[in-house]
C-alpha cells in the first residue's frame, strides 16, 4: 500500500515539476520535493501528510502565476555610456588601471539608476529602475584602444515605470573618469531612444560621496517639470550653489562668489599688496571664490595659489585635454621666449634697450639665440641653452606678426594710424566729436579747468575748408579721448621708475574717401595742486624733420594708451571679468534642463576656467600685465575704475554701443536699423552682421518657450539668475537705474543676445589680434619709458642729436617687449577644440535638446552666420573699401566665424576661452 502511495505521489510531483519547469520557476520551489521526500520514511504519516502536499502544490501554483505576471510585467531598457578615454596615459595611469581592475574584482564598479518622470502611486516618491553596476569596466578598456569606450547595462522595469528623465552615476573606483553621454533605449515602449548629455567628470565615491545626476535632454520650464524629476532638479541645483563655505577642492562642482581679494601677495612684501576690487571704495563683478584663507598680513586678503600649481575652478569647468595641451605648448613657448631675455638681463650690466629696428626685426628672423650679440656670453654664462637651441630652435624665434606681412613700414603712416581705430584690435573706442573743445568730466577742483587745449586754430587747415561747427554737423569730427581715465593716475605712474604716460585726446577727421586721418593729438598731465591748470601740449600733423619725430612720439603715446585700455577694461573688464558672474548664476539658478541654461551652455566653456588663470599670472601683482603695461600697479584699479564710472550693462549690445559713442544713428531704412557715420567702418560692418544673426535666433528660440510675458515672470529659476546675476555677481552696480528689466519675451531676448554677443563675437575682436596685429611693439608699444623732451633740458638736445635712439629708448626694453610678445601670442591661439560661432549643434555626439523646432532654429542660424562669413569675404576683396582691401592693407577678418587652430587672426569661438 505504502509503495503504491509513494508511485502516486511521484508521479504528481514529477508532472508538477514538468510544468514548474516550463514556466521558469526557480530552483528554490523545488527544494520543498527533495524536503518531503525525505522526511516522509513512515508509511502512515505519509498518509496523513497527503492532502497538506496537494495544498503545498496549490499554493506553488498561485505562486509561479505570480511570477509569471511579474515577470510578464517587466520590460527591458538598455543604457549605453561613452566615456572618453584619455589622449596620453602616464605611470599614474597604469597604476590606477590596476586599482581599477582588482576593485572591479571586489564589486567595486560603476553603479548606474534609471528615474522616471512619473511618481509611484504607491509611495508618492520617484519610480527608480534599481541599480545596476556596469561588470566589464576594465576588460572593454583594456580592448579598446580608441579615444572612446562605450558600456552597456540593462535594467529590468515594470512596463509602468514611464520614460526615463534622469540618470544617477556613482563611481566606486578610485579616480574619476569622462563620461560623454549616455543613451537608453527599450523595446516595446512608447518613447524612442532618450539622450543625457553629460560632458561631466565622474568623480570617485572617496571624493564625491553622492550620485551624480543627468537629466535627459529634453527641456522643460520649472513649471513643466515633470513629477518624479522635480525633487532631482532642486536638488542639484542646490548641490551646484553649496552652503558658501570651506576650502574648495579640485573635485568640486560648486558654483560661488567672492571679490577679487586675491592679486596681491602681501605677506612678500608691501610692494606685492594691490587693493580687493568688488566692495563700495573699488567697485568690481565678482569671481568664482575658492574658500582658500586669508594671508597672514591681511585678513581681507585671500592667500595666493602660484603657478604650476591649479588654481580652482568647478571641475567641469577646467580645460579638456586638447586644450590643456594646446596651453600648456603656450606656455612652455612663453617660459622659452620669457627666460633667455630674462637671463640675459640678470648677466648682463646692459640696460637692453633695442638698438636699432633691425635689432626688433632679429626677433623675427634670426630668433633669441642671436639677438643683439650677446650669444657668446650667455652660452658661457648658461651653458644648457645651447641644449635649448639644439633642441627646440624654432620656438627660440617669434613669428613675424601679420601687420608687417603686406607693408612693413606701413605702421608709420598717419592713415595706418587711423585704420586702426576702425579694423584693429581696439576698434570700440572711436567717437564722434558732439562738443569741442572737448570737455573732462573729471571734478575741476582737483584736475583744474574741463575744456581741452585742442582749439580751432590747431586743425582748421586740416578740415578741407569746413569750420570746426560744420565738420561737427556732418558728422566728420571723431576722437579717441583716453583723457579721462588716464589723467587721475599719471602722477603715480611718472613716479615708477621706466614708465611714463600722459592723458590723451586724438582729434581725427573723415575724408571724402571714407578714410580717417588724425589731426591733432593733446598730450596731458595733472596740475601741480588741485584746481590748478593742467599742463597739455598739443602737436598737430609734422611739417619737418622735428616735428616728424615729436609727431611719432606722440601717435606712440595715443598707442601706449590704447593698448591699456583695450587690455584693462574693453577685453578684460567689458568680456571676461563682466560675464563671469552670469555664468556664476547660471549654473547656481538655471537646471541643465532649463530651454535657456541650454542656449547660453556653449557660450560659457571654459571662461571660469582663463579667468582664473588671468588672476594668477596674468593681472595679479607683478603679473604679465603689470609688467608689460604703462600703468604697471595701478593696472586693475583703472579696471575698477571704468566700471563704477563708465560701464553699464544696457550699453553693451553692438547696436546700444555704436549709437553711444555716436558713430551710428538709428535709420529703419537701413539693412540693422542703423546707419554708421563711417560708412567702411569694418568692425561694426561686420559685428552688424553677426549681431543680427544672433538677435534673430535668440529671438525665435525664446518664442519657443516664453509666448507672453506671464510666462517670463512666472518662471521661478530665470528670474532667480538675472537677480542673482545683479544683485550679487554685480552686487556694487545692483541699484544703478540703467540695469534693464527682465519681464517680457523681448527683456529675455535682449539680455540674452547681449550675453551671446559678448562671449563671442566681441572677445574674439578683441582677442585674436592680439599678436598678429599688436606684435611688433614700435607700432603699438604696451609700455612706454620717457615723455616728450621738454626744450629747455639736456634731454631735448640728446632727442635732437639722435631722435632715432631716442625713439626706441622710450619703447619697452628687450625683456618687456619679449615677454609682451609671448604672452599675447598664446592669447592670440586657436586651441585644437574650439568651437565656433555657427556651427551646426545637431552634428554633436549628442543631440544637444530633443525639441525639434530648437533644433531647426539652430540649423537656419547656422547657415545665416555662413552666409555672413561669405559677405565678409566679399567685402575683404572691395577696393572701394579702403579700409580693408588696397595696397598694403590688412583684410578684416576678425569676425569671420571660422578658423583653423593657431594664430590665424580670424575666427569666433562661442565663448571666451582664450
Amino acid at each position: 500500500m505504502a509503495s503504491m502511495i509513494q508511485a502516486q505521489t511521484t508521479s504528481v510531483l514529477l508532472q508538477q515539476r514538468s510544468k514548474v519547469s516550463s514556466l521558469h520557476i526557480p530552483t528554490l520551489f523545488f527544494s520543498e520535493q527533495r524536503r518531503f521526500r525525505c522526511a516522509n520514511t513512515q508509511p502512515v504519516r505519509y498518509m496523513k501528510k497527503k492532502p497538506i502536499i496537494v495544498a503545498a502544490i496549490s499554493e506553488e501554483l498561485g505562486m509561479v502565476k505570480i511570477k509569471t505576471e511579474e515577470v510578464m510585467a517587466k520590460t527591458k531598457l538598455r543604457a549605453a555610456l561613452t566615456v572618453r578615454r584619455k589622449h596620453k596615459e602616464d605611470i599614474k595611469d597604469a597604476i590606477a588601471n590596476n586599482l581599477e581592475a582588482f576593485s572591479a574584482m571586489i564589486g567595486r564598479n560603476v553603479v548606474l539608476e534609471l528615474i522616471s518622470t512619473q511618481i509611484d502611486p504607491k509611495t508618492r516618491k520617484p519610480m527608480r529602475s534599481g541599480e545596476v553596476a556596469i561588470k566589464d569596466w576594465c576588460e572593454k578598456r583594456n580592448r579598446n584602444k580608441g579615444e572612446h569606450v562605450v558600456y552597456a547595462v540593462e535594467f529590468m522595469v515594470d512596463r509602468a515605470f514611464g520614460e526615463p528623465g534622469a540618470v544617477t552615476v556613482l563611481n566606486q573606483h578610485q579616480r574619476e573618469f569622462f563620461l560623454e553621454s549616455i543613451v537608453v533605449e527599450g523595446h516595446g515602449v512608447n518613447w524612442g531612444p532618450i539622450h543625457f548629455a553629460c560632458d561631466s567628470w565622474i568623480q570617485s565615491e572617496k571624493d564625491q560621496a553622492t550620485k551624480r545626476i543627468f537629466f535627459s535632454n529634453k527641456p522643460y520650464l520649472p513649471s513643466e517639470t515633470p513629477h518624479g524629476l522635480k525633487e532631482l532638479r532642486e536638488k542639484e541645483l542646490s548641490d551646484l550653489r553649496g552652503d558658501g563655505t570651506g576650502v574648495r577642492k579640485m573635485s568640486d562642482r560648486i558654483y560661488d562668489y567672492t571679490t577679487y581679494n586675491d592679486l596681491g601677495n602681501p605677506d612678500k612684501g608691501l610692494e606685492f599688496a594691490r587693493p580687493a576690487l568688488g566692495g563700495e571704495k573699488l567697485p568690481y563683478p565678482r569671481r568664482c571664490r575658492t574658500g582658500r584663507p586669508s594671508t597672514d598680513t591681511n585678513m581681507y586678503a585671500e592667500s595666493r595659489v602660484e603657478k604650476p600649481h591649479p588654481i580652482y575652478v568647478p571641475r567641469d569647468e577646467a580645460f579638456e585635454e586638447l586644450k590643456r595641451g594646446a596651453f600648456s605648448a603656450g606656455r612652455l613657448r612663453a617660459v622659452l621666449h620669457t627666460l633667455i631675455p630674462s637671463l640675459i638681463a640678470n648677466i648682463s650690466a646692459d640696460t637692453h634697450n633695442f638698438q636699432g629696428f633691425h635689432h626688433i626685426d632679429n626677433l623675427y628672423k634670426e630668433g633669441l639665440k642671436l639677438k643683439l650679440g650677446l650669444q657668446e656670453h650667455l652660452f658661457k654664462k648658461i651653458p644648457f641653452v645651447q641644449k635649448f637651441q639644439e633642441s627646440s630652435e624654432g620656438m627660440l624665434r617669434y613669428d613675424t606678426p601679420r601687420i608687417l606681412s603686406k607693408d612693413k613700414f606701413a605702421w608709420l603712416r598717419d592713415d595706418e594710424f587711423a585704420r586702426q581705430t576702425v579694423a584693429g584690435i581696439n576698434p570700440v573706442n572711436i567717437e564722434r566729436v558732439k562738443v569741442f573743445p572737448p570737455m573732462s568730466q573729471l571734478d575741476p577742483s582737483v584736475y583744474g579747468p574741463p575744456e581741452s587745449a585742442i582749439t580751432e586754430e590747431h586743425i582748421a587747415c586740416h578740415l578741407n575748408g569746413l569750420t570746426v561747427q560744420q565738420a561737427m554737423d556732418e558728422g566728420k569730427l571723431f576722437m579717441l579721448d583716453y583723457h579721462d581715465i588716464y589723467l587721475p593716475f599719471v602722477d603715480r605712474i611718472n613716479a615708477m621708475d621706466g614708465r611714463k604716460s600722459y592723458g590723451t585726446r586724438t582729434i581725427f577727421f573723415l575724408g571724402p574717401h571714407g578714410t580717417l586721418k588724425p589731426i591733432a593729438i593733446e598730450l596731458g598731465l595733472p596740475p601741480s595742486k588741485p584746481g590748478g591748470p593742467r599742463p597739455s601740449t598739443v602737436l598737430t600733423p609734422p611739417c619737418d624733420a622735428t616735428s616728424n619725430w615729436l609727431w611719432m612720439l606722440a601717435k606712440a603715446h595715443v598707442s601706449s594708451n590704447d593698448a591699456g585700455v583695450h587690455q584693462l577694461v574693453n577685453h578684460w573688464l567689458r568680456t571676461h571679468a563682466v560675464m563671469e558672474p552670469f555664468i556664476l548664476a547660471a549654473h547656481r539658478q538655471l537646471s541643465a534642463m532649463h530651454p535657456v541654461y541650454k542656449l547660453l551652455h556653449p557660450h560659457m566653456r571654459y571662461t571660469l576656467e582663463i579667468n582664473a588663470l588671468a588672476r594668477q599670472s596674468l593681472i595679479n601683482a607683478e603679473g604679465v600685465i603689470e609688467s608689460c603695461f604703462t600703468p604697471g600697479p595701478c593696472c586693475m584699479e583703472i579696471s575698477a575704475v571704468y566700471y563704477r564710472q563708465f560701464w553699464s550693462f544696457d550699453q553693451e549690445s553692438l547696436p546700444a554701443d555704436l549709437i553711444r559713442r555716436g558713430v551710428a544713428i538709428e535709420d529703419p531704412t537701413k539693412p540693422h536699423g542703423l546707419r554708421l557715420l563711417i560708412e567702411d567702418y569694418p568692425y561694426a560692418n561686420d559685428g552688424l552682421l553677426l549681431w543680427s544673426e544672433i538677435q534673430t535666433w535668440v529671438d525665435s528660440y525664446v518664442s519657443l518657450y516664453y509666448p507672453d510675458a506671464a510666462r517670463v515672470r512666472s518662471d521661478t529659476e530665470l528670474q532667480s539668475w538675472y537677480h542673482e546675476s545683479v544683485h550679487v555677481g554685480h552686487a556694487d552696480l545692483r541699484n544703478a537705474p540703467w540695469w534693464p528689466p527682465l519681464s517680457t519675451p523681448a527683456d529675455l531676448a535682449s539680455i540674452l543676445s547681449t550675453l551671446i554677443w559678448l562671449a563671442s563675437a566681441q572677445h574674439a575682436a578683441l582677442n585674436f589680434g592680439q599678436y598678429p596685429l599688436g606684435g611688433y611693439v614700435p607700432s603699438r608699444p604696451p609700455l612706454l619709458r620717457r615723455l616728450l623732451p621738454d626744450e629747455n633740458t639736456n634731454e631735448y638736445a640728446e632727442f635732437l642729436a639722435d631722435p632715432h635712439r631716442f625713439f626706441l629708448s622710450a619703447m619697452p626694453g628687450v625683456l618687456e617687449a619679449t615677454k609682451f610678445m609671448a604672452v599675447v601670442d598664446t592669447l592670440s591661439t586657436h586651441s585644437p577644440d574650439e568651437e565656433y560661432l555657427g556651427e551646426d549643434w545637431s552634428k554633436n555626439a549628442v543631440m544637444w535638446t530633443s525639441d525639434k523646432r530648437a533644433v531647426r532654429l539652430q540649423r537656419e542660424f547656422a547657415a545665416s552666420v555662413s552666409r555672413a562669413e561669405h559677405e565678409i569675404s566679399k567685402w575683404n576683396s572691395d577696393h572701394a573699401k579702403r579700409n580693408r582691401c588696397g595696397a598694403g592693407v590688412l583684410p578684416y577678418e576678425l569676425l569671420a566665424p571660422s578658423s583653423s587652430p593657431g594664430v590665424t587672426c580670424r575666427g569666433v569661438p562661442n565663448s571666451i576661452s582664450i
